[in-house]
């Protein structure tokens, strides 16, 4: 493979050809996979899969999981991924708390936390308060040898490339700040990813089996979406892609913190403050259907705080404004399922560290 530069970039290629035979250990589990067999897979030759898992077993990453019978020769020996080799933190800061995960290689959650938060803070408590459960994360989980990073999911709009947060709904004082910099120099030079929360989770959902292309919609103290396209998330080229909260449906509708009027957010959360769970699900729905005609996306998955508060009232009316746009245009609506679990964005989170590690998108 040569590039413009009249050359391959050795070091690159090398990490993308570990990245290929280490997805590979880990999607075999505890059985293993033979050398020969990650040979056929990768399309390296014998050769070059035996450099990269001698050198994945000196690390650690590897090691036998028994013999196999071969059809001719000697057994064949059998490679496993080693899960406690390496973990990620994955934090979910949210506007009033924190949840936050220990996630081994393998994604499994080995250790977790929980507690309030005052995002209005100020910089220095919220930092000083992540930099702490971190800590504690590390000392709780016996086995860590390896903290290979940290991933931080929170509101946004902000840049994920430059880890640099924009005007978070109702925390203008976080516009510009260097989060990624700020915390990774708090803990000592750890690497830190920091994304929308709505990546995290969509990002968790396509490492773990989500095929195709969909939205995930995520109402809890805001709303935002999660978009997958053709297997990666999509974020755009400036990573402003899905905030869906601050599409106006509603000309000269109520304020917004954003300061528009009529957002889907704002329509949502004040139906929501009434007690009209299924009004606010209609106008969820309403944006949906509006970002399945943009985008043609095969799904739409729903979760969050707010919606888990009433799943099923937000579940069926999502559903029902979506078939009464396909009864209209002719078009099949997207399925919409509920995406629960409390520490769904945390694990996503640490999905920001984990995924590139194994080629996926992070």
């Amino acid at each position: 493979m040569r590039g413009a530069g009249g050359g391959a970039n050795l070091l690159a290629l090398r990490s993308h050809n570990t990245a290929l035979v280490l997805d590979l250990l880990r999607t075999a589990g505890p059985e293993g996979i033979s050398r020969l067999e990650l040979a056929e897979r990768t399309g390296l030759t014998p050769q070059a899969v035996s450099k990269i898992t001698a050198r994945l077993r000196e690390e650690g990453l590897a090691a036998e999981a028994g013999r196999r019978a071969s059809t001719g020769g000697k057994p064949r020996t059998v490679l496993r991924l080693v899960p406690e080799a390496g973990h990620a933190v994955g934090v979910h800061l949210d506007r009033d708390e924190l949840r936050a995960v220990l996630a081994d290689l393998d994604g499994t959650v080995v250790a977790r936390r929980h507690a309030p938060l005052d995002l209005g803070a100020g910089a220095e408590a919220v930092l000083g308060r992540v930099a702490s459960v971190v800590g504690e994360l590390g000392a709780e989980a016996a086995g860590v040898r390896s903290l290979l990073g940290v991933g931080v999911a929170q509101p946004g709009p902000l840049d994920h490339r430059r880890g640099v947060l924009h005007r978070v709904t109702g925390f203008p004082e976080w516009d510009g700040f260097p989060l990624r910099d700020a915390l990774s120099a708090r803990l000592g030079g750890v690497p830190v990813v920091v994304d929308k929360d709505t990546n995290a989770v969509a990002l968790g959902l396509a490492v773990g089996g989500e095929g195709g292309s969909f939205a995930y919609l995520h109402l809890g103290t805001g709303l935002g979406a999660g978009l997958v396209i053709g297997g990666s998330v999509h974020r755009g080229p400036r990573t402003g892609a899905g905030e869906f909260g601050h599409q106006v449906v509603q000309l000269d509708g109520p304020p917004c913190g954003c300061g528009d009027r009529g957002c889907v957010e704002a329509l949502c959360l004040a139906a929501v403050a009434r007690g009209e769970t299924a009004e606010a699900a209609r106008v969820l729905g309403t944006g949906a259907a509006n970002l399945v005609g943009l985008l043609d996306i095969d799904r739409v998955l729903v979760g969050g705080r707010t919606v888990e508060g009433a799943p099923e009232v937000f579940v069926s009316g999502v559903r029902g404004v979506l078939e009464a746009r396909a009864r209209r245009t002719g078009e099949e609506c997207g399925v919409v399922r509920l995406v629960s679990g409390e520490e769904r964005v945390a694990e996503g989170a640490a999905q920001l560290v984990l995924a590139p590690v194994f080629g996926q998108d992070g």
